[in-house]
Protein backbone atom coordinates (compact mmCIF):
# COMPACT_ATOMS: atom_id res chain seq x y z
CA UNK A 1 0.00 0.00 0.00
CA UNK A 2 1.11 3.33 -0.91
CA UNK A 3 0.35 5.69 2.37
CA UNK A 4 1.50 8.76 0.83
CA UNK A 5 -0.51 8.55 -2.43
CA UNK A 6 -3.64 7.90 -0.15
CA UNK A 7 -2.71 10.81 2.06
CA UNK A 8 -3.11 12.45 -1.01
CA UNK A 9 -6.34 11.06 -2.07
CA UNK A 10 -7.95 11.81 0.82
CA UNK A 11 -6.52 15.50 0.78
CA UNK A 12 -8.13 15.65 -2.70
CA UNK A 13 -11.25 14.38 -1.91
CA UNK A 14 -12.41 17.33 0.60
CA UNK A 15 -9.97 19.81 -1.42
CA UNK A 16 -12.91 21.15 -3.11
CA UNK A 17 -15.39 21.31 -0.43
CA UNK A 18 -12.99 23.17 1.93
CA UNK A 19 -12.42 25.93 -0.85
CA UNK A 20 -16.11 26.27 -1.10
CA UNK A 21 -16.46 26.07 2.65
CA UNK A 22 -13.77 29.37 2.73
CA UNK A 23 -16.35 31.03 -0.21
CA UNK A 24 -18.82 30.52 1.48
CA UNK A 25 -18.03 32.72 4.49
CA UNK A 26 -17.84 35.96 2.03
CA UNK A 27 -16.04 37.21 -1.25
CA UNK A 28 -12.65 35.92 -1.46
CA UNK A 29 -9.37 36.66 -3.14
CA UNK A 30 -7.87 33.73 -4.01
CA UNK A 31 -4.71 33.93 -2.40
CA UNK A 32 -6.99 34.70 0.64
CA UNK A 33 -8.24 30.64 -0.08
CA UNK A 34 -4.67 29.68 -0.08
CA UNK A 35 -3.57 31.64 3.10
CA UNK A 36 -6.51 29.92 5.13
CA UNK A 37 -6.18 26.51 3.54
CA UNK A 38 -2.06 27.06 4.83
CA UNK A 39 -3.42 28.08 8.34
CA UNK A 40 -5.72 25.09 8.76
CA UNK A 41 -2.73 23.12 7.12
CA UNK A 42 -3.80 22.36 4.12
CA UNK A 43 -1.30 23.11 1.68
CA UNK A 44 -2.59 24.18 -1.87
CA UNK A 45 -0.62 25.95 -5.02
CA UNK A 46 -2.36 28.60 -6.84
CA UNK A 47 -1.68 26.31 -10.08
CA UNK A 48 -3.99 23.59 -8.50
CA UNK A 49 -6.54 26.72 -6.57
CA UNK A 50 -7.38 28.55 -9.93
CA UNK A 51 -8.60 25.01 -11.88
CA UNK A 52 -10.76 24.33 -9.50
CA UNK A 53 -12.06 27.85 -9.18
CA UNK A 54 -12.82 27.46 -12.89
CA UNK A 55 -14.01 24.46 -12.81
CA UNK A 56 -16.83 25.24 -9.46
CA UNK A 57 -17.84 28.60 -11.60
CA UNK A 58 -18.53 26.55 -14.98
CA UNK A 59 -20.69 24.65 -12.69
CA UNK A 60 -23.15 27.24 -11.84
CA UNK A 61 -21.11 27.41 -8.38
CA UNK A 62 -19.16 30.50 -8.29
CA UNK A 63 -19.57 34.05 -9.66
CA UNK A 64 -16.67 36.32 -9.21
CA UNK A 65 -16.15 40.36 -10.02
CA UNK A 66 -13.29 42.02 -10.78
CA UNK A 67 -11.69 45.07 -8.32
CA UNK A 68 -8.95 47.71 -9.66
CA UNK A 69 -6.25 47.66 -7.85
CA UNK A 70 -4.16 50.99 -7.31
CA UNK A 71 -0.96 48.38 -6.62
CA UNK A 72 -1.36 46.08 -9.92
CA UNK A 73 -3.44 44.60 -12.17
CA UNK A 74 -7.92 43.75 -11.38
CA UNK A 75 -8.74 41.73 -9.13
CA UNK A 76 -10.95 38.43 -9.34
CA UNK A 77 -12.85 38.27 -6.21
CA UNK A 78 -15.34 34.96 -6.08
CA UNK A 79 -18.71 35.21 -4.28
CA UNK A 80 -21.18 31.91 -3.63
CA UNK A 81 -24.23 31.73 -5.70
CA UNK A 82 -27.74 30.69 -4.49
CA UNK A 83 -26.50 26.89 -5.89
CA UNK A 84 -23.03 27.03 -4.88
CA UNK A 85 -25.01 27.60 -1.29
CA UNK A 86 -27.25 24.98 -2.06
CA UNK A 87 -24.42 22.34 -2.51
CA UNK A 88 -22.12 23.46 -0.41
CA UNK A 89 -25.02 22.89 2.41
CA UNK A 90 -25.44 18.69 0.75
CA UNK A 91 -21.87 18.36 1.34
CA UNK A 92 -21.45 19.84 4.72
CA UNK A 93 -24.63 17.46 5.74
CA UNK A 94 -22.52 14.82 3.88
CA UNK A 95 -19.26 15.21 5.74
CA UNK A 96 -20.52 15.66 8.96
CA UNK A 97 -22.41 12.14 8.27
CA UNK A 98 -19.21 10.60 6.95
CA UNK A 99 -16.57 12.35 9.96
CA UNK A 100 -19.34 10.94 12.53
CA UNK A 101 -19.04 7.33 11.05
CA UNK A 102 -15.16 7.70 10.49
CA UNK A 103 -15.02 8.99 14.25
CA UNK A 104 -17.24 6.12 15.54
CA UNK A 105 -15.09 3.45 13.89
CA UNK A 106 -11.56 4.81 14.62
CA UNK A 107 -12.14 5.98 18.12
CA UNK A 108 -11.54 2.43 19.72
CA UNK A 109 -8.54 1.93 17.65
CA UNK A 110 -5.18 1.52 19.00
CA UNK A 111 -2.59 3.41 16.98
CA UNK A 112 0.97 1.68 15.83
CA UNK A 113 3.61 3.20 17.42
CA UNK A 114 5.65 5.12 14.41
CA UNK A 115 8.71 2.54 15.63
CA UNK A 116 6.44 -0.58 15.33
CA UNK A 117 4.99 1.02 11.64
CA UNK A 118 8.39 1.39 10.28
CA UNK A 119 8.85 -2.24 11.01
CA UNK A 120 6.01 -3.56 9.61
Amino acid sequence: MDIQNTQSQMRKGVLEFCILSIIQQGEVYPSDIVDKMKAANLQILEGTLYPLLTRLKNAGLLNYRWVESISGPPRKYFVMTEAGNEAFAVLLRTWNDMAGAVNQLTQNSNPISTTEAQAS
